[in-house]
């Protein structure tokens, strides 16, 4: 434009005709192309950075209007005339003002219309406009030029170039300018054209992504928002647009923001930028989610850019909450599950080993829970573990965990804790139980057993903690259950002890290590020896001689017992009829069955089994039967019945010690009750007891039952059970469990012997 404005003088020039000749030198009209180039780029690079003011237009016009008239007074000088020129100020300051008001004018409608695309009159208007400036400064500016002739006018300076060369350089180089303008037009339009495109596909991108993309400049504020993050966030692009980006972050991290991009513009090291993070959005109403936010940057001559990706995953938070409870929580309580509960432990051993701290784990049993399905149904047996986990969790604290492992088995983890404080507790776990629980109208009691173990001094790992805790609730079982107990290394010795039982019972009978010992059984009135009772010895190779009130309950759990027991029949089957065979009266052999043994299947074939082996008549089998084994069994009368027509005697054993209904004693086919030994101990000791005895001998009679009484080991029980007519005994007073050899001593017939 510049370059234009130049050459539109130096051509108007040539319209001018004097009366001399003109030349012009050539230093000075290189000269004064510089205020035209130079003002015409001043008022160029004001008027177009945004935003387009009217002080910036102003200021672009007086430059423009400046240089219009330094290069038409620059140029005036460059002419080479035998004349003086001089100028009227009126006329100069109309060029002036012509110059300057034109310039604003053409600048107005320009950078007004600059939008626009195409050929457009308002252009036009404008490029007229600023040609009248120029035009009119021109010639108003030739018209204040008075010429007044030098008498001593020399020659012109070698340098200069008279008018019709001047014209004719000035018209070339107008057209090559023409065509530059031109071209540099063409160019511009066709890198506009491609930049429009690319940015219209930018942004179509950019509007159809799901996701929210927002743009912001260095002070945070946002240039850019899409329709997803419209959608996401709730608030309008009109709305947002110009605000700070701490719309959409949580006011709670918003210093924890700023102090981030602080961090960033005063040290230029990136902390988050290029990465993808988890944080908490805020929408238009307040509501908070979580989002995951990718952040970019960069920086151009304007300043630096931040741009985010930004995704809402609340479903994907939901999902992932809702395969955390599948996995790690108990879909009944809702309570961790044992994955997680392990977890938890790991990392509390950690920290107290660290820290040396001290913490317990008490682990819970719900007793009898078993009764509770089996009478009220599962439905209501799940009820109630969910209310047992309301009054577990009312008891503990923020940093306690509560885990269910399984059935009606807790384990709960107590941080910080020691032997009083976990003592304590426990004691607030049994109080809590001694409220009722209601079912329907009724009220239902339940009572747990506790055990526990404390860190570090009964166990430093996972594993032994839980262990010892275990082994402390089984003796609480053990002792009556709704209590705790404490672990202790008594226990892990006494387990040690059981598992090598529970191992060595297989293998003894293996072995041959059981025997059989004979405690013979006494008609009160004759004293004559009317029956024995088979009672099974061990004698292991390395611990020597074990209880039978020791291996028989391990038998019992581990499931040997049911071996045991057909060893202990079949041989005292077989003993009973080689003591036959030797010419001894013919008894009764009494063989204690288990309440396991009672319920399998097959009992009456392996008894069956064993008197047809040993040719025993079933006459001189008794089997003596617990009334909980009987209770216990669906179809105990029928097996009774079946074991009856066969022609074995049938005795409850230790009658008086069950929960037994007196109703069953009608029901079931027996011979005899056998009163338990912790009663004819206590005849004389309690007055209760030999009320008791007194009542069941009784009743016995009454019923038509042969009674027989164990555990007489004086002679002031002996005549307590005469006077009542009890019917045979068997204890110490008489003789203690014998080899079969020793029994067949006391008939003064010697007989076969260990069998």
């Amino acid at each position: 434009m510049g370059l234009g404005i130049w050459s539109m003088h130096f051509i108007a020039m040539l319209a001018s005709h004097m009366s001399m000749e003109v030349t012009y030198s050539v230093p000075v009209v290189i000269l004064s192309t510089v205020p035209a180039l130079v003002s015409c780029w001043i008022a160029f690079y004001l008027v177009s950075r945004p935003p387009v003011s009217v002080k910036r237009l102003l200021i672009g016009a007086v430059f423009i209007g400046t240089g219009i008239i330094s290069m038409h007074y620059i140029g005036m000088e460059a002419m080479q005339i035998g004349a003086a020129i001089t100028y009227n100020p009126v006329l100069f300051s109309l060029s002036a003002v012509i110059a300057f008001t034109g310039s604003l004018a053409a600048l107005f409608l320009l950078f007004r219309l600059r939008q626009l695309t195409g050929f457009h009159w308002q252009k036009v208007g404008s490029a007229v406009l600023m040609g009248f400036a120029v035009i009119g400064m021109h010639y108003i500016g030739m018209a204040a030029a008075t010429f007044t002739p030098l008498v001593d006018h020399g020659h012109r300076e070698a340098s200069s170039i008279n008018s019709l060369s001047l014209g004719y350089t000035v018209g070339l180089g107008t057209l090559l300018l023409l065509i530059l303008a031109h071209n540099s037009v063409r160019i511009d339009r066709r890198i506009s054209a491609q930049t429009d495109e690319y940015e219209l596909k930018f942004q179509s991108v950019i509007e159809s992504a799901k996701d929210a993309i927002i743009v912001t400049d260095h002070k945070g504020l946002i240039i850019q928002w899409n329709q997803g993050a419209e959608r996401i966030f709730g608030h309008t692009k009109e709305t947002v647009i110009g605000e700070s980006l701490q719309v959409i972050i949580p006011e709670r991290i918003r210093k924890r923001h700023e102090a981030g991009m602080t961090r960033y513009f005063d040290m230029k090291q990136p902390r988050v930028i290029g990465k993808t993070l988890e944080l908490e959005g805020v929408r238009k109403d307040g509501s908070e989610f979580p989002i995951e936010m990718s952040l970019g940057t960069w920086e151009t001559e304007t300043g630096v850019f931040f741009s985010g990706i930004i995704r809402d995953i609340t479903e994907r938070k939901q999902a992932d909450e809702k395969i955390s409870s599948l996995v790690y929580l108990d879909p009944l309580t809702g309570l961790p599950n044992r994955r997680l509960f392990n977890d938890r432990l790991d990392t509390l051993l950690v920290r107290a080993a660290r820290d040396q701290q001290l913490f317990s784990l008490l682990y819970l049993d719900i007793d009898h829970f078993k009764l509770v399905n089996d009478m009220l149904g599962h439905a209501i047996g799940d009820q109630l573990l969910k209310e047992i986990t309301e009054r577990l969790l009312h008891q503990a604290s923020e940093k306690d965990t509560i885990s269910r492992l399984g059935g009606d088995e807790f384990i709960l983890l107590l941080p910080e804790t020691d032997y009083t404080q976990a003592s304590n507790y426990a004691r607030q776990i049994l109080e809590c139980f001694n409220k009722p629980f209601h079912f329907s109208g009724e009220e239902l009691f339940i009572t747990p057993s506790i055990g526990i173990s404390l860190y570090p001094s009964d166990g430093q790992d996972a594993e032994t903690l839980i262990k010892n805790a275990d082994l402390a609730l089984y003796r609480v079982k053990e002792e009556g259950k709704n209590n705790f107990q404490f672990f202790t290394n008594k226990m892990n010795e006494e387990v040690a002890r059981r598992s090598k039982i529970a191992i060595g019972l297989r293998k003894g009978l293996e072995r041959g290590e059981f025997t059989i010992n004979y405690q013979p059984q006494i008609d009160i009135n004759s004293g004559d020896i009317i029956g024995v009772e088979a009672l099974v010895r061990w004698l292991h190779p390395h611990m020597g001689p074990i209880s039978p009130g020791e291996f028989i309950p391990i038998a019992e759990e581990s499931g040997t017992i049911i071996q045991l027991g057909e060893f202990v029949m079949r041989n005292a089957c077989l003993q009973n009829k080689a003591w036959q065979d030797a010419g001894l009266p013919k008894f009764r052999v009494a063989i204690n069955i288990s309440a396991r043994q009672f319920s399998q299947a097959n009992l009456c074939g392996l008894v069956q089994s064993a008197l047809t082996d040993s040719g025993l008549e079933p006459q001189y089998l008794e089997l003596e039967l617990t009334e909980s084994s009987i209770q216990g069994a669906a179809s105990a009368v029928k097996t009774m019945n079946e074991l009856k027509a066969m022609g074995v005697h049938l005795t409850i054993d230790d009658f008086g010690t069950g929960y037994s209904s007196l109703s069953y004693l009608k029901l079931f086919p027996i011979n005899t009750l056998k009163i338990d030994q912790y009663f004819t101990r206590n005849i004389h000791l309690d007055m209760k007891d030999a009320a008791l005895v007194d009542t069941i001998i009784r009743m016995a009679h009454n019923l038509g039952l042969n009674v027989i009484a164990e555990g007489v080991e004086t002679d002031e029980q002996l005549n307590f059970l005469k006077e009542r007519s009890c019917n045979q005994a068997q204890g110490y007073l008489f003789n203690r469990p014998l080899p079969a050899a020793d029994i067949a001593r006391l008939y003064g017939n010697p007989a076969p012997a260990g069998i």
